[in-house]
């Protein structure tokens, strides 16, 4: 089921200069994001990403086109309908958003208070979400107490006080280092198991998209640009724009540079295997290399898992006579892809 549908969404906004046309931050998009799902939105500074998370939430109003929520139309919507809308969406900021006056288990109530929710149900419901995100002996102190992975479970308890379904995360790592990123990474996915939440990621970290999301929406100057599958996009990228997301987080075929110092390092011939999930293993490819008395050593690649599929590209450099070099490419290509590099230069 489609929880959130942008149909042929536009949003510009006044020119900045006298003279100059309107700029369009969002340019036409089409998008969709199942109920459970985990979506993923990426691209660079200024293109549109986080301008879609506010037209979601109704804090921007589309130039032209539709946001629908549950197959609601939320562009005309009055301001207390959209109150009551936002209280099924939870919000997690990059730099957290907290109140410094006030305590952990005060951040996490805020929204209950707001809501006119009874004490004792905002006492309980404070108590649960600390607990879920591993903060129950924090309730009394206070944000400038906290680090940053901490604040950022405060932020996300207080994102999931009212029972949302969908939760919209805006860069909500980027001010985080590795391991506390893994962190949240981890908790926003138990958020989305265990209480089946659906989450729209905006991030400019393909890490991010790699570890979390189910699928990746790539945008570039307002524009979606490529869409599918994590696994899909991160294999198989078509896009340049997407191509060098990947490559931030993947490595690939060798070429220029790298390329001439494999050659400068490892005499012989290279030759870059790919492996892909459903296709032969690597002990195939190297068994087959092996049985013609073929020397190998992988020296460059890598092969990633994305959720127990895996695929990559390794480059080996191969040593023996040339005719047992022959052979062993012919065998060992009956069970994948596989490239020779131009070893002339």
């Amino acid at each position: 089921m489609t929880l959130i549908r942008l149909r042929g969404v536009t949003k510009s906004f006044p020119p900045t200069g006298k003279g100059a046309a309107p700029v369009a931050a969002v340019d036409d998009v089409n998008l969709e994001v199942a109920a459970g799902e985990i979506c993923g939105i990426i691209g660079y500074s200024g293109a549109g990403k986080s301008t879609v998370l506010r037209l979601v939430n109704a804090l921007e109003i589309p130039t032209s086109g539709t946001v629908e929520i549950d197959g609601v139309d939320i562009t005309g919507l009055s301001e207390r309908d959209l109150r009551r809308l936002r209280g099924d969406i939870g919000m997690i900021f990059q730099q957290f958003n907290l109140f410094d006056s006030r305590t952990v288990a005060g951040n996490v109530a805020y929204p209950l208070e707001v809501a006119g929710r009874p004490r004792a149900e905002i006492r309980a419901r404070v108590a649960e979400l600390l607990d879920f995100v591993g903060l129950g002996d924090k309730a009394r102190s206070y944000p400038e107490q906290l680090s940053g992975g901490q604040k950022q479970r405060v932020g996300i308890a207080r994102a999931l006080a009212t029972s949302p379904r969908i939760l919209l995360a805006d860069e909500a790592t980027s001010a985080l280092d590795p391991d506390t990123t893994a962190e949240v990474l981890g908790l926003l996915q138990r958020v989305n198991d265990e209480l089946g939440v659906t989450i729209l990621v905006i991030t400019h970290e393909m890490d991010v998209i790699r570890n979390l999301a189910d699928r990746v929406v790539v945008m570039e100057q307002g524009r979606i640009i490529e869409e599918g599958p994590v696994f899909d996009i991160l294999s198989a990228p078509q896009h340049a724009a997407t191509a060098r997301f990947v490559a931030s987080i993947i490595e690939d075929v060798p070429t220029g540079d790298d390329l001439a110092t494999l050659r400068a390092r490892h005499p012989g011939r290279l030759v870059t295997l790919d492996v892909r999930d459903g296709a032969a293993t690597q002990a195939d490819v190297f068994a087959a290399l092996a049985r013609h008395d073929v020397r190998f050593e992988v020296v460059h690649g890598g092969i990633n898992d994305i959720r127990g599929r895996v695929f990559g590209h390794l480059t080996l450099a191969l040593s023996g006579e040339t005719d047992a070099v022959d052979r062993a490419l012919a065998a060992a290509a009956t069970f994948a892809t596989l490239t020779e590099e131009d070893v002339r230069g």
